[in-house]
């Protein structure tokens, strides 16, 4: 097949459901109560597609919520339906999804047979109790929002709904909105926790650079890039993707056009004494970006001698102190200084699952409060 013009993954969905999924619960479930949208994971979901995504797990595709009632009434019968009636090709887009290879990846195949359509059926509840390991319906609890990754979240709250129907509490909306951001003294944890990394290794790339190791330093100080992107992404109350997509959502940042060439810069710099010098300008932008918030009084934003070493840092752990002596709550302020579990567990395979997220983040919260 001639490949289609590119169309945005979210447009593409959003036509997918109103011209050919809608009409076939019109008229087979007439007056079906139900919420259509496209959320989860997909580059798509976060508007970062282009061309190339069309390879792989990416097309016309979409869930379908019903109540738990009707999902357990009609699911299949919806699901065979699509299959046998959705169109084998949607505009230039093959509809029918096959497995291919190890991994299983779906790659859009035109068909002769059946569609093995990628049109999710299922009930709100069963979906976030899934893709996150909780329901959002309901109160979200600080275990909830800390043992759930930033990539997850931005996968529910972005994205888009095309239809609502839904009564009450199966309704998509409020489900969203409860996660639109942290309630704020987790969000001023989850900030001093940040800045708590950056302390911690900040004087490093002099210390490597001294003994000769380049390239450790270099290391050490992309590290702190990246810790410095998913800081201002949380300073910018804009969820921190996986790192594929991070540096397309600092980009969208506020400070993200002067700050990006001081960043380059870093990564750029032939040796450590050169790198340091763009990591304290690094370091002073974002202690401004700290201090405009206003979360905290003043925080003095210059970079200063590691002690007595000759490394230059910005002693980053003044700005945790700042934080969380703002938090209000006794058990925000009793957590281990850890932060959320994509803070301290950097494993794709366990972030990707969260019945490992929730036993990480509750082993770490207990062992916590039992070694008090």
């Amino acid at each position: 097949m001639t490949a289609p013009a590119f169309i945005p993954g979210l447009e593409l969905s959003r036509r997918f459901y109103l011209e050919a999924v809608r009409p076939v619960l019109d008229q087979a479930v007439p007056a079906l109560v139900h919420s259509a949208a496209r959320l989860g994971s997909g580059s798509e979901v976060l508007g970062f597609d282009t061309a190339r995504s069309a390879d792989h797990e990416w097309g016309p595709r979409l869930q379908i919520f019903l109540s738990p009632q009707d999902a357990t009434r009609h699911g299949a019968r919806i699901r065979e339906l699509l299959t046998d009636r959705l169109p084998k090709v949607f505009c230039g887009y093959p509809t029918h999804f096959a497995p291919t290879g190890e991994a299983r990846i779906g790659v859009m195949q035109v068909t002769n047979g059946p569609v093995r359509h990628r049109v999710d059926v299922t009930d709100p509840g069963a979906w976030f109790s899934a893709h996150l390991g909780f329901d959002p319906r309901r109160d979200v609890s600080p275990t909830d929002w800390l043992a759930t990754p930033t990539q997850r979240l931005a996968e529910v709250t972005a994205g888009a709904v095309f239809h609502d129907g839904l009564d009450g509490r199966e309704q998509l909306g409020p489900a969203r909105a409860n996660l639109d951001w942290y309630p704020h003294d987790l969000w001023l944890y989850l900030l001093a926790c940040q800045w708590q990394r950056i302390s911690q290794e900040e004087a490093f790339v002099g210390r490597c650079g001294e003994v000769g190791d380049e390239l450790g330093s270099a290391v050490v100080a992309a590290r702190l890039v990246r810790d410095l992107m998913r800081l201002c992404l949380l300073m910018d109350r804009r969820y921190p993707p996986y790192s594929k997509w991070l540096g397309s959502a600092f980009a969208l940042t506020s400070r993200a056009a002067d700050f990006t060439p001081v960043l380059s810069a870093v990564l750029a710099a032939p040796d450590w004494h050169v790198r340091e010098q763009h990591l304290a300008r690094a370091y002073e932008i974002t202690a401004a970006l700290h201090n405009q918030l206003a979360l905290t009084d003043p925080v003095d934003p210059a970079t200063r001698p590691y002690h007595s070493r000759p490394f230059q840092v910005l002693h980053a752990e003044r700005f945790t102190a700042a934080l969380i002596a703002r938090i209000t709550d006794p058990a925000v302020r009793a957590l281990p200084m850890v932060g959320a579990v994509d803070q301290f567990i950097d494993s794709t395979d366990v972030l990707g699952r969260p019945e490992l997220t929730r036993a990480a983040t509750h082993t770490t919260l207990t062992n916590r409060h039992q070694s008090r």
